[in-house]
């Protein structure tokens, strides 16, 4: 709403019926201008909006014209109350930085009137992670909590909510996390996945094992829950700010090799983090018929040709700008050598493959 070029506060004023080839219009009496780019808009101005809706005299509304060339796009008219207006009247400007905007918003997560809520959810949603990080102390903790379990609450918001209780809760909070997590549930959990990185960020390590033991080993556990600890690996990968270290990252993703659905995507993500040591296994699984998924297969040839590729540059960098320890050096030059070596038998049978693979690198 806040993004809108114009916001006006008007009153219904008539409405023409839609005839077959006319869907009608509706007159709108502007009672105050909220907001507007130019000065083309006065009170007791009215304004007239294709589509008949019908109403009266006393039903206010609010409408929001977005930019769209030298015209303005008028979306659909929101029922104006007291408090939306007072809400839009006071809420920062968009130009403002995420870090003086957001602690405006916050105090409207989860308002009684969904307009509100679902704009002030929408301001958290659009910003970067690193730019609600620092609000870690301002968050509403004890709210949060209430969220998180109250079946009231839009699953869509969780997430966010996860997320925010991670970087504000306290050991009691991992706990309530842990339990929503473990909660026995087959259906397809809306926004588990940020509960769950929420989770790691307060829980650490000891959390991880938790999400191995229950979601990531347990071939039992539901694809969809599975997935979602997965995608909370590649979150704390990007934004954990190694809380978890990266070498026990991969560990972890690694368990997820012996799920053939999942092995490209976890393939490609183990690429990504530089996961050399797998090379072997990997050369493994390209012979394993349960694997023999084209998907997988070019997957195996990507992470190869990577490997090979990052070791030779590896081999060429200065030994003073190195972060790895001669053992680690080593270690990376030979696995390399054993991926391109292994590439090169592969293409004198299968060269097609190679070329397939070659034909969207993943990484840059």
């Amino acid at each position: 709403m806040n993004d809108a070029s114009a916001l006006l506060e008007v009153t219904w004023e008539s409405a023409k019926d839609a005839q077959q080839t006319d869907v009608g219009s509706t007159t709108f009496r502007i009672l105050k201008v909220i907001k507007q780019a130019k000065d083309e808009f006065s009170v007791n101005d009215l304004i007239t909006l294709p589509r008949y809706r019908p109403g009266e005299k006393t039903d206010r509304y609010l409408l929001f014209g977005n930019a769209a060339g030298t015209e303005l796009d008028w979306q659909p008219p929101v029922a104006a109350s007291q408090s939306l207006v007072e809400y839009l009247q006071n809420a920062p400007k968009p130009n403002l930085p995420y870090r003086e905007r957001l602690p405006y918003f916050m105090g409207y997560l989860e308002n009684s009137e969904t307009p509100i809520s679902d704009d002030a959810y929408g301001e958290f949603a659009n910003a970067p992670y690193e730019e609600i990080t620092p609000l870690s102390s301002k968050m509403p903790r004890e709210k949060l909590r209430e969220w998180l379990v109250d079946p009231k609450v839009s699953p869509s918001r969780l997430g966010l909510y996860g997320l925010m209780m991670g970087l504000s809760g306290n050991d009691e909070d991992r706990q309530l996390m842990e339990k929503k997590i473990l909660e026995p549930n087959t259906d397809f959990r809306l926004g588990i996945d940020g509960v769950m990185g929420g989770y790691l960020l307060l829980a650490k390590e000891p959390g991880l094992e938790v999400l191995e033991r229950t979601k990531l080993a347990d071939k039992q556990a539901p694809f969809s829950e599975t997935y979602a600890a997965m995608q909370a690996l590649r979150f704390m990968w990007q934004y954990g700010n190694e809380t978890i270290s990266p070498k026990r990252l991969r560990k972890s993703m690694e368990l997820l090799l012996t799920r053939p659905e999942l092995a490209d995507l976890v393939i490609a993500d183990l690429a990504r983090w530089k996961d050399w040591e797998v090379v072997p296994l990997l050369i493994t699984k390209f012979e394993d018929p349960e694997f023999g998924i084209p998907s997988i297969r070019r997957a195996i040839v990507r992470f190869m040709i990577y490997c090979a590729k990052d070791a030779q540059e590896v081999k060429n960098q200065p030994a003073s700008e190195s972060k790895l320890t001669p053992e680690e050096l080593a270690q990376v030059q030979a696995l390399g050598q054993q991926a391109e070596e292994w590439l090169k038998k592969l293409e004198e049978t299968d060269p097609g493959l190679i070329r397939d693979a070659r034909r969207f690198l993943l990484i840059k």
